[in-house]
């Protein structure tokens, strides 16, 4: 059985599970199925042992992330192709409102849910309340997912205007915590 097969029986038997891919394959496509099966961080063994007990710290609060050679190639791969497919917006994207596509847009982009309520002018107990739709709108999981599929299907592509802070060593992104928006679901925009 390979990560891959692991990552899924892990997942299947407990989907609350947050897996943290370490591996010596440094494959775009081998990164992006860990992902898009539900994988909530992926480094390659080369990593020092202190990003690594970062990494399982990180993980283990909810926290996603990605090693950053991984993403930007995975991010320049995806984007790539994502100009030589179709234009059309995805099934999915046409359920979310025009406020949860930019949203989702920025999330794609890496802002935390602080740096989107200040780029929206909007609470951040609005922007949680968002999320959260996307989220479930979508069927994702946590912002590593976000990420992929904002890539996928165009809405960021590379070169498009950054997050307004960088965050060291590894992409960080804060995943939805269900039920904790303290917000009726009610958009206040």
């Amino acid at each position: 059985m390979d990560g891959l097969e692991a990552t899924r029986r892990i997942l299947a038997e407990d989907p609350g599970c947050r897996v943290l891919m370490l591996t010596t394959f440094d494959l775009d496509r081998y990164v992006y199925e860990a992902l898009a099966i539900g994988a909530s961080g992926f480094l390659l063994k080369d990593v020092t042992p202190e990003h690594l007990a970062a990494a399982v710290r990180l993980v283990d609060t909810g926290d996603a992330l990605l090693a950053p050679q991984i993403t930007r190639r995975l991010v320049e791969r995806y984007a790539a192709e994502a100009e030589r497919t179709a234009e059309a917006v995805p099934a999915g994207l046409a359920a979310l409102t025009p406020r949860e596509r930019e949203v989702l847009t920025l999330m794609g982009r890496g802002l935390s849910n602080m740096e989107l309520a200040a780029e929206l002018t909007l609470s951040e107990a609005t922007v949680k309340s968002h999320v959260a739709r996307i989220f479930a709108k979508l069927g994702l999981r946590d912002r590593a997912q976000v990420v992929v599929l904002a890539y996928e299907t165009g809405l960021v592509r590379p070169g498009a205007r950054q997050r307004p802070k960088e965050r060291g060593a590894v992409l960080h992104m804060r995943p939805r915590r269900t039920g904790a928006t303290g917000h009726n679901g009610a958009a206040d925009d």
